[in-house]
Order: structure tokens, then C-alpha cells, then sequence
């Protein structure tokens, strides 16, 4: 009987120990939790637009540009999954509107270079500062899907 009892009573003082150690780890991911919320909640949005876009250098520009169409070749490739899926699953029409949006991520006939000459050229106007940087893109793309756009403005001569 006395060996049941000491053995209960070490047990209880290791539950002691082990409840302890577990409310110190309870408070440490709690207060974890709201430092990473008041960070989350305290930093600035940058807004990718006309002003943005203004204040990037040259070789800031290609590499956005750059960046923006490497991403937009990775999502068109996504998009190949979609259409597997869509044949396993007999989706009506998928096969439409998956070309429809590959062609609207891809960037098209742009390149690089021209499409920072457009930007430039579209933020240099006031009045498309608040316009995003990605819809600029897209509607590049799509403008150069539509009518093919030569590498420069051809200028008439009188």
C-alpha cells in the first residue's frame, strides 16, 4: 500500500511539472499569435499602380515585367490541369472558357520591352495613376491579342 501511494504522490507532482510546462507553451502560442496579427494588421499595403510604377528605375521595370509574365506562363500552365479535368469530368463549354482565360493570363505578343514603353507611356497620364498594374498588363495583352502591335508607333509624314 505505501508503494501506491508514493508512487501516486510522484506522479502528481510530475503532473504539476507538466501542466505548468504546458500553460507556459499555451501562453507563448498565444501571445505568438497576436504579435504576428498586430504585424500582420500594422504594415503598409503597397498599392501596384501608376505611382508605383513611377517610382521604379529602368531594370526595376524589366524585371516586374519579367516577373509578371514568368507568372502568367506558370498559371497558363495550371490551366492544363483544368482541361484534364474537364474531360474526366464531362464539364460542358470548360474547354471555351479555359482557352479564354489562358489567353488572357498569357502575355501574348508583348515583350518585355514593349510593354514597359506602354506603361511608361499609360502612367505618364495623370489620369491612369490609380489604375493597377496588373490590369494595365492584361489589357496590354489582350489589346496585342486583338490587333498585332508593331515595336513602334509608325509616324506619318506630311
Amino acid at each position: 500500500m505505501r508503494q501506491i501511494r508514493n508512487f501516486a504522490k510522484r506522479t502528481a507532482k510530475g503532473s504539476g511539472e507538466n501542466n505548468r510546462e504546458m500553460k507556459k507553451f499555451a501562453a507563448g502560442v498565444m501571445l505568438g499569435f497576436v504579435a504576428s496579427w498586430a504585424v500582420a494588421f500594422a504594415s503598409s499595403t503597397v498599392s501596384h499602380d501608376g505611382s508605383f510604377w513611377n517610382r521604379l528605375n529602368t531594370n526595376a521595370k524589366d524585371g516586374y515585367v519579367n516577373g509578371y509574365s514568368d507568372a502568367m506562363r506558370v498559371s497558363v500552365g495550371k490551366l492544363d490541369v483544368l482541361n484534364s479535368a474537364a474531360d474526366l469530368f464531362h464539364w460542358k463549354g470548360a474547354r471555351r472558357i479555359i482557352h479564354q482565360l489562358s489567353g488572357q493570363l498569357s502575355m501574348g505578343d508583348v515583350s518585355p520591352n514593349q510593354a514597359v514603353k506602354r506603361l511608361d507611356e499609360l502612367y505618364s497620364n495623370q489620369k491612369y495613376s490609380e489604375l493597377d498594374l496588373g490590369e494595365a498588363l492584361q489589357t496590354l495583352s489582350i489589346r496585342a491579342n486583338e490587333t498585332a502591335m508593331p515595336d513602334a508607333p509608325a509616324k506619318s509624314s506630311k
